[in-house]
């Protein structure tokens, strides 16, 4: 494993084809490339802040599914260990996903496995 704190080079210019919910957010880009979340994130936008808890199952809300079809203009990994991405276009929106000091919070996974992923107590690998 290779420790690094930029994933954001295999994400910022790839368009979100889907938004899936359940007991997890994925947020599918094309690539294929999947951001999974499992904990707690936050999506902001021009129509306020939304916090969801994937860990209870949720339903993709109109913002979430807003953001198909828009591009990641920014990524990155907070110094903490948690994951920003910011969208472009219309509205835009930045979902943040903090750390965990108990669970890994996110993963970026292709079909050949997980590229980098937030461990438990902000540390972040790239595989």
């Amino acid at each position: 494993m290779e420790h690094t704190t930029r994933p954001e080079n295999g994400l910022v210019g790839r368009r979100v084809t889907g938004v899936h919910g359940g007991d997890r957010l994925d947020l599918v880009l094309d690539g294929p490339v999947t951001v999974r979340v499992t904990q707690e994130f936050r999506l902001t936008g021009a129509t306020g802040v939304g916090i969801f808890y994937p860990a209870l199952t949720f339903r993709p809300t109109r913002p979430l599914l807003g953001l198909v079809g828009r591009t990641v203009s920014s990524a990155r990994v907070t110094p903490a260990g948690g994951l920003e991405l910011v969208f472009a276009g219309e509205g835009g929106g930045t979902l943040s996903v903090p750390p965990h000091a108990l669970l890994a919070p996110w993963r970026v996974v292709t079909p050949d496995g997980t590229l980098c992923a937030g461990l438990p107590g902000g540390e972040v690998v790239r595989y």
